[in-house]
């Protein structure tokens, strides 16, 4: 994991406890008790480009086990208000990145954007696109500049299914 924003841990190591984490389980569920970051290395492993952290979750149904395959998420940090597009959207070349946005008229603009960090499959917008403009997702490499397209709004992805979390 190569991260672009270095975590802020500051003040953790005082309580003993780090930020919480959420574990998902080998069928994406997630386990129903959080857990928090224990220790973090203070050096990237230069071969593979991480950083060792260590967490610590309850266990008390004993379903956790030593071997066992999970995926583990953290919040390091929030913006509001931030402009998202698919990944697929982007064009990267060299050191730019394009969306091809869609004007009122319905013409192709190519414009280069700055983007921030990636959120699963999207990006995050810096400048170069405001707020309701239309980019093209699906078709971009057949795009150019000064064409006409004939848009339809991107169908939303499906949620995740909500696991309910029974308190005893």
């Amino acid at each position: 994991m190569l991260a672009s924003k270095r975590p802020d841990f500051r003040g953790w190591h005082e309580s003993g406890r780090g930020p919480d984490i959420e574990l998902l389980l080998a069928d994406s569920s997630a386990y129903a008790h959080k857990g928090y970051i224990s220790a973090a290395d203070r050096q990237v492993d230069p071969k593979t480009g991480t950083i060792q952290i260590s967490g610590l979750f309850p266990n008390p149904k004993k379903i956790l086990r030593p071997g066992m395959f999970v995926r583990v998420r953290a919040l390091i940090g929030m913006k509001a208000k931030a402009l998202l597009v698919p990944q697929r959207a982007v064009i990267e070349l060299q050191d730019k990145h394009l969306v091809a946005v869609v004007g009122a008229d319905n013409k192709v603009s190519m414009r280069t954007v700055k983007v921030g960090e990636r959120t699963d499959a999207e990006w995050v917008i810096e400048e170069g696109l405001k707020p309701g403009e239309r980019v093209v997702v699906e078709g971009i490499q057949k795009v150019r500049e000064g064409v006409t397209v004939a848009p339809t709004p991107l169908a939303e992805p499906t949620p995740a299914p909500t696991v309910r979390h029974e308190a005893k």
